[in-house]
């Protein structure tokens, strides 16, 4: 039996981490990996242009976008900028309305408003048009954002890790690293005291989880000094929400599933602004108001998605054919919740898949989700290049958006097909979604020092995720279905030398119930877990995968 610092260290390995410095870093709770601002490309032209603009006491927008990402990058530079000018309002375009990004009618008004310089936050490196008439109108720019960019780029001032032009040693940040990363830049150049940086901590950290960039490098960094300023209450806005959604000490998880969703949640069923009132608010009564609002349109946004997603299977049945990509029409689903129904179609069906519906006169709105092996922004755009199927369109390997013509759905169905046929034949395991693991485990190793031994790794997230380990050739002992529909199971895994772990499985109980009531021997693939109850702490391992041993 290994001891649990021997399977830390094995971990790590996987990683790529051998060497003691490495391990040092990514183990502490005082991380020291971050990099000069000024490595960014452009950074230094855009505090130049940052700060003549305030000195001539130019009224300034930080223009942001309508997810946790942009809402927390929008409060980041709101609160730093404060320190240097009173000159500047903020804008997040309205997700049903407007749509994500820069749009001219936006910048328009904006101009209205006598603003002389636009500072993006999480958008805006191909907002090629809006850029131009921004110029036209007399008013400068500058884009901070993290975004793949596939072409032509913005004619402004662009500050993005992902240009080809830029060398900045990690392009992992999200759009609140890089707002961050300008705040830096402005502190250094303006000698502002370090602790307006660290107020916003929390907000880089949680803007930074909840956009799924890897955990990784510097955005370690980023997220464990937040999370330490979030469990340390500093934030009264950031304090109330966290209690009002029932959170004690919080973990990347809890961000990722908890925190994120409600801030989203404005976004997708109201305004961004109402979480940005609440995360610039100090009052009160006003914090509480907004926490009510945030948890009312999460509330909502639940019950909306459970609806759509429900009926998103039943049309599926009822057209009862094996698809290779999902197209799904979809006639009155709220445009707030789009993109998590396709995700949960996506996980549920283990397919691409793309939900229509329609948006203004003959045309549709479409996202998309995809699983890991099918990089569905590259099969769309090889479809848009050959039968030219998109009015707007954007996205990355995992997720797209578009608007298309609705004499056109046909062919997106014939076109999507076509694409598939030719990665098939490519790979034609490409829809095998065995659940990979990162340890072989004995039952005995399966310690709770163990499990707080694995707690060094967090925060957890996106490349960094859980370690999952594999049990091979157990016996389930003492199986005991839970739940009204009989969903879930608790039992005992037992390895041919009688070293036992106990296992809780949620919601497959059913798909594998021959499995679980069958004496055969079987592979089990799960996380470690440890659970405090009246005053007693036990250690089990939370299944996500079972099959049967050979």
């Amino acid at each position: 039996m290994r001891k649990t610092e021997e399977i830390l260290r094995s971990l790590l390995h996987q990683k790529g981490m051998d060497s003691q410095e490495d391990i040092s870093e990514f183990l502490s709770d005082r991380p020291q990996k971050t990099y000069d601002p000024f490595l960014l490309y452009n950074m230094e032209a855009g505090v130049d242009l940052l700060l003549s603009e305030i000195k001539k006491d130019t009224k300034v927008c930080i223009y942001g976008d309508y997810d946790a990402d942009g809402v927390t990058s929008v409060c980041i530079l709101s609160s730093v900028l404060s320190h240097l000018t009173n000159n500047f309002i903020h804008y997040i375009p309205s997700r049903i309305e407007e749509g994500y990004g820069l749009n001219k009618g936006a910048v328009q008004k904006l101009a209205e408003q006598g603003v002389g310089l636009i500072v993006t936050v999480d958008c805006g490196s191909v907002s090629c048009e809006e850029a131009d008439l921004a110029r036209e109108l007399g008013i400068k720019m500058i884009v901070t954002d993290h975004h793949s960019i596939d072409g032509r780029k913005a004619d402004c001032i662009v500050i993005n890790p992902k240009q080809k032009e830029d060398h900045y040693p990690f392009d992992g940040i999200a759009g609140c690293g890089v707002a961050f990363k300008l705040c830096q830049a402005l502190q250094k150049r303006t000698g502002l005291p370090k602790s307006v940086l660290n107020e916003v901590l929390d907000l880089l950290a949680v803007g930074t989880v909840a956009d799924v960039v890897p955990l990784l490098d510097e955005n370690r960094t980023f997220v464990k000094y937040g999370l330490a300023r979030i469990n340390a209450g500093t934030r009264p806005a950031m304090k109330s929400l966290k209690e009002g959604i029932s959170l004690k000490n919080v973990a990347s998880e809890n961000i990722a599933f908890g925190i994120g969703p409600h801030i989203n949640a404005a976004g997708r069923m109201a305004e961004a602004e109402e979480a940005v009132q609440l995360f610039m608010s100090r009052d009160p009564q006003t914090i509480h108001r907004q926490v009510e609002k945030l948890i009312h349109f999460n509330a909502d946004r639940k019950q909306k998605q459970d609806e759509a997603y429900q009926k998103g299977l039943e049309i599926l049945k009822q057209e009862d054919k094996e698809y290779d990509f999902i197209v799904l029409p979809m006639t009155d689903i709220h445009e707030g919740v789009g993109g998590i129904v396709a995700g949960k179609i996506k996980e549920e069906m283990n397919r691409p898949i793309v939900i229509v519906s329609p948006s203004g006169e003959d045309f549709l709105k479409g996202t998309g989700r995809s699983i890991d092996t099918v990089d569905i922004y590259g099969v769309l755009k090889k479809c848009d290049d050959k039968y030219g199927l998109f009015e707007r369109f954007g996205g990355h390997k995992s997720a797209c958006g578009f608007l298309m013509a609705e004499d056109k759905l046909p062919l997106l169905r014939q076109a999507v097909q076509e694409e598939m046929d030719f990665l098939k034949e490519a790979d034609p395991h490409i829809f095998d979604n065995g659940i990979p693991w990162d340890l072989e485990l004995d039952p005995a190793e399966i310690t709770v020092e163990l499990a707080e031994t694995l707690e060094k790794l967090e925060p957890f997230g996106k490349d960094n995720e859980r370690p999952k380990f594999m049990l091979r050739e157990v016996s389930l002992q003492g199986v005991r279905f839970m739940g009204a529909d009989e969903t879930h199971a608790r039992f005992t895994a037992v390895s041919r030398a009688g070293t036992r772990a106990d296992c809780v499985l949620f919601r497959k109980a059913q798909e594998w119930r021959s499995l679980l009531c069958s004496e055969k021997p079987v592979d089990l693939i799960g996380t470690v877990d440890v659970q405090q109850w009246q005053g007693r702490t036990r250690v089990q391992i939370m299944i996500e995968e079972m099959k049967e041993w050979n």
